[in-house]
């Protein structure tokens, strides 16, 4: 994590208009954001969850757009089947497996050092959620999973705070900018997660890079307009997109559901963590995620008894380790606590394997 780069705030916006000017002059000119605008996308602080596909391009926008400070988290690391359609990484981010938050940061210092920026290698949990939505304004969906979204909406709620959904898969994608009390949640749009079979996923139905940018885009306009407008004058829609069939459709969201067990009942589930697994399938990674141990575990101790088993490397992010039992998996142990198993999508046999090796 880092947050010592310089950066605007509300007392110096204004001051510094002059020495900006020429950057956001062609956005300064717009009706709907103008000088006053610019000052407030200065004066914004914005968390976004997730820097894959949909973060990397959402926070690049944002950066580019002025947006005064951004908080970024991830817990994966950069892969080389995320090149296709994650614009802030390269081959070397995926040579040296580095975490997306940390690659994600330096891509953007470099596009614009005016923007406060922190990053966060960790997993976005019931118990992490609290510390990273405190003092931002806007919280912006960049994930691939139903289960960090339901967890985006229960801190919303719980904190009063206005989010930006999105989600793409194959050609077709959507977005809507949720305000609690205002249009209806998450949770009234989606009652209850789909067996996780029931729907389509990259792994199943790929990706399309083209896709992805149009609803990043339309991610970060809908966050824009939140921090220009304010939560009262985004509209309560459902923006839908698929570019290869060339079809784009809003659909009016109304009112919250009155009987809405998030937003009217407020059983936040997802917060409390009663519904948050232990292990899941990341999406497009043929990999399983498992959490931390509750009781955590020491990376010299661990090291020291996997490498009688398999070939270990060290950086000082992380610990990754290819088992000689099996060939095709390869696992990174993070200083959280986490591990990635990569070579399976199985999370049974993942389980059983972590409990085996490292520890239940």
């Amino acid at each position: 994590m880092s947050d010592d780069s310089p950066g605007p705030d509300s007392d110096s916006s204004s001051a510094s208009r002059g020495e900006t000017s020429d950057r956001y002059l062609k956005q300064r000119r717009l009706p709907c954001i103008g000088d006053e605008g610019q000052d407030r996308l200065a004066g914004g602080r914005v968390l976004v969850v997730g820097v894959g596909a949909l973060g990397s391009l959402i926070t690049e926008q944002l950066v580019r757009a002025g947006v005064g400070h951004l908080r970024l988290v991830d817990r994966d690391i950069v892969d080389r089947t995320n090149l296709q359609r994650q614009l802030l990484y390269t081959d070397a981010d995926a040579d040296a497996g580095l975490p997306k938050a940390l690659a994600a940061e330096a891509r953007l210092r470099a596009v614009n050092r005016e923007v406060r920026i922190e990053s966060h290698v960790m997993d976005v949990t019931p118990s992490t959620i609290g510390g990273l939505v405190e003092g931002v304004d806007v919280l912006i969906d960049g994930t691939d999973n139903l289960e960090t979204r339901y967890l985006l909406n229960d801190v919303a709620i719980d904190r009063a705070r206005p989010w930006v959904y999105g989600g793409c898969v194959g050609t077709f994608g959507q977005a809507a900018a949720l305000v609690p009390g205002r249009t209806p949640c998450f949770r009234c749009l989606f009652p209850e997660p789909p067996p996780t079979d029931a729907l389509p996923t990259c792994d199943s139905a790929g990706v399309l890079g083209p896709a992805v940018h149009v609803i990043a885009s339309l991610e970060s306009t809908l966050a824009m307009r939140l921090l220009v407008d304010g939560p009262t004058n985004v509209p309560s829609a459902m923006l839908t997109a698929d570019p290869w069939a060339g079809t784009f459709r809003r659909v009016e969201l109304g009112e919250p559901a009155s009987d809405c067990p998030a937003c009217q009942r407020r059983e936040l589930e997802w917060l409390s963590g009663e519904r948050t697994p232990a292990a899941v399938s990341l999406c497009g990674r043929n990999t399983v995620q498992i959490a931390a141990p509750a009781a955590g575990f020491e990376l010299p101790q661990i090291v020291e008894r996997l490498e009688q088993d398999g070939a270990v490397e060290q950086t000082r992010f992380l610990v990754r380790w290819h088992p000689r039992e099996r060939p095709g998996w390869r696992v990174t142990l993070f200083r959280d606590g986490r591990t990635l198993i990569e070579g399976t999508d199985d999370v049974a046999a993942a389980r059983a394997f972590h409990a085996r090796f490292i520890g239940s």
